[in-house]
């Protein structure tokens, strides 16, 4: 090995053919990776258009179902608040009512009763001293 440089260039000719080589390999796996890319994103895309769109629209469809429910059954829950609200007031208000009327009635009888016991106390007195 000396300096001849004839020796070299078999050596460097190998050497270059097979960086072209590699060169074009690389090349290769990146337009496979590609193919495989674009056709993976092509079978998502159609799984999607024909799996999960219709199912998204169920599904929304579902969902304002739902949100229309929810929205009768809070009016209706209203409607039934204001309801006992006001049953309840009209019940207290005639409680209130009766008892004042039960009052004046208990008090008017034990007026009564006390001025019968007054008028039966007075005879009954009056009799002992006579």
């Amino acid at each position: 090995m000396g300096g001849d440089l004839s020796s070299l260039s078999i050596p460097l000719w190998i050497m270059a053919v097979l960086s072209v080589l590699q060169a074009l390999l690389l090349i290769g796996v990146g337009v496979a990776g590609y193919l495989v890319y674009s056709r993976v994103m092509t079978l998502i895309n159609d799984l999607e258009a024909r799996q999960i769109a219709p199912l998204r629209e169920k599904v929304d469809a579902i969902l304002a179902d739902v949100k229309g429910i929810t929205a009768r059954v809070s009016q209706q829950t209203e409607r039934v608040d204001q309801a006992i609200t006001g049953t309840i007031d009209r019940v207290d208000n005639t409680a209130e009512r009766v008892r004042a009327g039960v009052h004046d009635k208990v008090s008017q009888a034990a007026g009564v009763m006390r001025g019968v016991r007054a008028v039966i106390m007075s005879l009954l007195h009056k009799e002992s001293h006579a």
